[in-house]
């Protein structure tokens, strides 16, 4: 199947979620996850008319973006840091993202507002939140992000948009449901402390339903638009 009717049919799939939530679809943006997969696939994407793009891995990403450019300069797309950042690779995420997904230390948010270019506009920061509470994952805890909330919001030249969480892995929709949900209270928990923000990055192939119905206005989707990943390459 081409990129262009795999994307067709990961649209219906999200206004179908949306329908079921009784949302309306053009409230959830399709974040198309490329990494592993090249440049003529990004363009394929674009051609379909696909905007946002994911990347988890920075030097895959910085090349990809330069040969996407050189490709086709005509393009406009809207590029996502989506993976683990390490403090001495915050530079060229702050010199080549319009987003950046997983911060979940100030140190982070404080290099990144630091090494904006100031010729661009303010990077769009979400906060990664470990809602499932394992030791494994990544994220600030729900009891420490406040105190992260308030700090990263003060900060030049970044705009702290959001929160996105990756959950522990779970099959029964119900169960699914339950850490998109403590995510959504969390960010009106925000708003209440006066940080309003617009974005919950949440859900992606196996959990997007249940990710929509608890409110996500991101979702993160790979696969289903690009194929099987080769990470061979």
């Amino acid at each position: 199947m081409s990129i262009s009717t795999q994307l067709h049919s990961v649209r219906h799939a999200i206004a179908e979620s949306c329908h079921a939530a009784g949302r309306d679809p053009a409230s959830v943006v399709l974040l198309a996850v490329s990494k592993t997969f090249g440049a003529d696939a990004v363009i394929e994407a674009a051609d379909a008319g696909q905007v946002a793009f994911g990347e988890n891995y920075l030097q895959e990403a910085v090349n990809k973006l330069a040969e996407v450019h050189k490709l086709r300069p005509d393009l406009s797309l809207e590029w996502h840091f989506i993976g683990p950042i390490q403090s001495n690779k915050t530079r060229p995420i702050a010199e080549n993202f319009s987003w950046v997904h997983a911060v979940d230390r100030e140190k982070i948010a404080q290099r990144l507002s630091e090494q904006r270019p100031e010729h661009l506009p303010p990077l769009n920061i979400c906060l990664q939140v470990n809602v499932s509470g394992e030791d494994s994952k990544s994220g600030v805890s729900p009891e420490e992000l406040p105190a992260l909330a308030q700090a990263v919001a003060r900060l030049p030249n970044i705009h702290l948009r959001g929160l996105m969480a990756i959950p522990e892995p779970e099959t029964d929709p119900a169960r699914q449901r339950a850490p998109f949900a403590l995510l959504r209270e969390l960010q009106k928990n925000l708003a209440e402390m006066g940080i309003p923000t617009d974005t919950l990055s949440m859900g992606m192939s196996g959990d997007m339903p249940a990710a929509i119905a608890e409110g996500a206005t991101m979702v993160r989707i790979g696969t289903a638009v690009f194929g099987k990943r080769d990470y061979a390459n």
